[in-house]
């Protein structure tokens, strides 16, 4: 997508990069480049305030269920595993339970 108006930062770049920039992802320099593409654009504007409210609809809508403990667990030992550069088992082969 484009609005035909030449720009710093192309539309193509903000548009692959909109979630990076909603979860705040970024250095703040890119986040000042979107900022700035964003008063001039409205078409880039107008999706991204599009995605806001759908990431919000999502959060309102599904951001209360409880995980379980279990899950937790081996999600941030696969982060820390990630965060140490240490290679991460593609499928848990720790069974959840006991064999009979």
């Amino acid at each position: 997508m484009s609005c035909g108006e030449p720009h710093e930062t192309d539309c193509s770049e903000i548009l692959d990069h909109l979630y990076e920039f909603l979860d705040r992802e970024m250095p703040e320099r890119d986040c000042t480049k979107f900022e700035v593409h964003f008063e001039e654009c409205s078409p880039c504007l107008e999706k991204y305030g599009l995605e806001q409210a759908v990431k919000k609809l999502v959060k309102r809508c599904c951001g209360h269920d409880d995980v379980p403990s279990d899950l937790r667990s081996k999600v941030m030992g696969r982060i820390e595993l990630i965060r140490a550069g240490e290679p991460v088992p593609e499928h848990d082969i720790s069974p959840t339970t006991a064999p009979e």
